[in-house]
């Protein structure tokens, strides 16, 4: 409602600091370099909607508000778009999406010529087409006679500027439409930069010695804008259709997917998840479907864009200033804000590793307040160049540890300098190392109290030695008190000396003994995993057992014939070599095996419950990816490794088949079908388990 006083001077000031700092960033994020999260401009540009509602006199019509996108760039030739590449309103949570049906419902009730006035009835909207919101570049691309001609970016969606020369060198674009295509066709739809590409990409421009790309979307639109196509060829991007925008000559529709439908015909690559729904209570649950699998697919999205799918309804709805009245943005909530870097520590883990995180002051982000975020190793924070005192920007993507992207520079305090490495353990005091050619630095002090905490912790673990009653706080206090120095300490510990401390009675310390007793039993297998030998995970270290037989025969070995060893390679092959040649892990296996713990491996074949499996995988390789519904994918590439198999974690020439859950990983599906590797669905995956024939 506005203000009938009108606006008062702070308001007016803030209106005009608003506008300028949006246009700023509007600048900045459609030439691929944005200083601030989405969230972050979500909230400046929403903080000015706010104030513009409450004095509309503040309102004009160059204001953020009232456009879409950002100027094009004079470097680029422009081009008119006819009609306007709109934008979206956003709903940011359920609430302001049911406003959003509530709003359209009631225009829909209205009479013809009264559409704009608030009425007390609704009507009903029909179906809605859901698609995903893909995090990368809009475009347009016109077609004439089926044969691409241009290709604009949105710009201010009125004018973008030509990149015809950079989408043609994107596979999924096709050049020549299939069929019979219309004599003009011009087609809305997205670049955007799959994230196995974006690894990949990142990872050359490591070895080149450049600085890598802060996020997929970046990379992208930097990527596009390449005045020489063949950079652009070189960066792998990917394109989605997700809207028709004219076509002259082509077939009537009656709704949106359908001509989702006829442009897929044509060859251009649309939303294979798109879905028609047929009221919001499944759009809701749709959504919340989509939010818990955002980080399942190869690509980032943002959140779902909600449509009605009816494109006569669409028609009576309309448009506003800045976007159709039909659609709409439902956004995920933000995985990526800007807060203060207060300082950098260096933490140590159970294996020595020295890890730098960042201390920030909280913020919320992904759902959670976050004060803490990992800054990886000493190379990644020189890359990334954050020094405390930094503005920041904060990403949670999942549930994985929050991450520091990298600083915005604009803010950076004046004198600041770049962070350095500290030379010294901060737990215990001794210098840190970093071998050539290593990314992590290490504490090499066997004796650290955070690594003897952290190498027992690890072997009391359930996947481990599976020893129970012991947690971080009772394992803290008997290394504190000199009950423990090492795992071998576990087997003669004083249970009579732990009856007489607090919190411990007659039970509880028999419930202890006899766990750690039945620990002397546990196979091979869990004991490799359970001593944290570098590149020694559960199913590897079931490999490990089942290749040498026991303990002598792993201790026998050298590195060719680690290597030899079906997923393992040179590099798998030092690292445990490496590991059982120093002289303190050799004492300790000797303490384990005076303990009387079971150093010889399973019979092949042995389930989790020590019964007989037939060898129907042996000699193959079999690779899972994406989610199963029976099996975990520890627990899928355990029954391989139990039936004879092996289950790396990449597709290769060798590999038998590819074991493909829902939403598997991308780059797999792509590299199995150039190798001719057998991609089959989970009931055939069981169906291999049993028979060692593949359907």
């Amino acid at each position: 409602m506005a203000d009938p006083a009108g606006p008062d001077t702070d308001s007016a000031a803030r209106a005009r600091q608003l506008q300028a700092e949006l246009d700023h960033h509007s600048k900045l994020y459609y030439a691929g370099k944005p200083e601030i999260p989405d969230a972050d401009f979500d909230d400046l540009f929403n903080e000015l909607k706010a104030l513009e509602e409450q004095h509309p006199e503040l309102v004009h019509p160059d204001s953020p508000t009232q456009r879409v996108g950002a100027p094009p760039d004079t470097a680029f030739v422009p081009v008119r778009h006819q009609p306007p590449m709109m934008s979206l309103h956003n709903a940011l949570d359920v609430e302001e999406l049911r406003a959003w049906h509530e709003r359209i419902g009631r225009a829909l009730a209205a009479p013809p010529t009264e559409q704009s006035l608030p009425t007390t009835g609704e009507a009903a909207v029909g179906d809605f087409a859901v698609e995903l919101k893909f995090d990368g570049l809009a475009i347009s691309i016109r077609y004439e006679d089926g044969v691409l001609v241009r290709a604009a970016t949105r710009g201010d969606g009125r004018t973008g500027e030509d990149v015809t020369h950079s989408v043609r060198t994107i596979a999924d674009v096709p050049i020549r439409l299939r069929g019979t295509a219309p004599a003009v066709l011009e087609v809305r739809g997205e670049v955007i930069l799959r994230l196995s590409t974006f690894e990949q990409l990142n990872a050359r421009q490591l070895e080149r010695g450049d600085k890598p790309y802060v996020n997929p979307r970046n990379a992208a639109a930097g990527s596009l804008r390449q005045k020489d196509a063949r950079v652009t060829a070189a960066r792998g991007l990917s394109f989605w259709c997700y809207q028709l925008g004219h076509a002259s000559g082509g077939p009537a529709f009656t709704s949106h997917l359908q001509t989702l439908e006829w442009l897929a015909s044509l060859g251009l690559p649309t939303d294979e998840h798109a879905a028609r729904l047929g009221d919001l209570a499944a759009v809701e649950s749709h959504v919340v479907d989509f939010e818990r699998r955002r980080h399942d697919l190869d690509f980032e999205f943002d959140g779902m864009v909600v449509k009605v799918d009816d494109l006569a309804t669409q028609a009576r709805l309309g448009v506003d200033a800045k976007a159709p009245r039909w659609a709409i943005a439902y956004k995920f909530p933000p995985e990526e804000r800007t807060t203060k870097l207060l300082d950098i520590h260096v933490s140590i883990g159970p294996s020595g590793q020295a890890t730098p995180f960042a201390r920030l002051a909280p913020v919320f982000v992904g759902g959670v307040t976050v004060g803490t975020a990992t800054l990886h190793n000493e190379d990644q924070v020189a890359a990334k160049d954050v020094r405390p005192g930094d503005t920041v920007i904060v990403r949670r993507a999942g549930e994985v540890i929050p991450e520091v992207v990298g600083p915005v520079l604009a803010e950076r305090p004046a004198g600041s300098r770049p962070w350095e490495f500290p030379p010294d353990c901060p737990v215990c005091g001794e210098t840190l190392r970093r071998a050539e050619g290593m990314s992590a630095t290490m504490c090499v002090n066997y004796w650290c109290p955070r690594q003897i905490r952290g190498r027992i912790e690890h072997f009391v673990g359930r996947a481990a030695m599976d020893i129970e009653y012991l947690g971080e706080r009772n394992i803290d206090r008997f290394v504190s008190e000199g009950l423990l120095a090492d795992v071998v300490g576990l087997y003669g510990l004083d249970f009579e000396r732990i009856e007489q401390m607090d919190g411990f009675g007659e039970t509880s310390v028999n419930n202890l003994r006899k766990s750690i007793e039945d620990s002397l039993q546990q196979p091979l297998a869990r004991l490799l995993f359970a001593l944290s030998i570098p590149e020694i995970g559960q199913v590897n270290a079931r490999v490990l057992a089942a290749a040498f037989g026991d303990i002598d025969g792993i201790l026998g070995a050298d590195e060719e014939a680690l290597a030899a060893v079906e997923g393992f390679g040179p590099i798998i092959a030092a690292s445990v070599r490496a590991w059982f040649d120093d002289p303190h892990n050799r004492k300790l296996i000797e303490g384990l095996r005076a303990a009387g713990l079971h150093m010889v491996a399973d019979e092949p074949g042995a389930g989790a419950d020590g019964e007989m499996l037939p060898q129907t995988l042996a000699g193959m390789s079999v690779v899972v990816s994406g989610t199963l519904e029976g099996f975990s994918r520890d627990e899928a590439k355990q029954a391989i490794v139990a039936r004879g198999g092996s289950a790396p974690g990449s597709v290769s020439g060798r590999t038998t088949a590819l074991v493909a859950g829902a939403d598997p990983g991308a780059s797999k599906l792509r590299k199995a079908e150039s190798a001719g590797v057998p991609v089959i669905d989970e009931a055939a995956f069981g169906e291999l388990l049993d028979t060692g024939r593949l359907p």
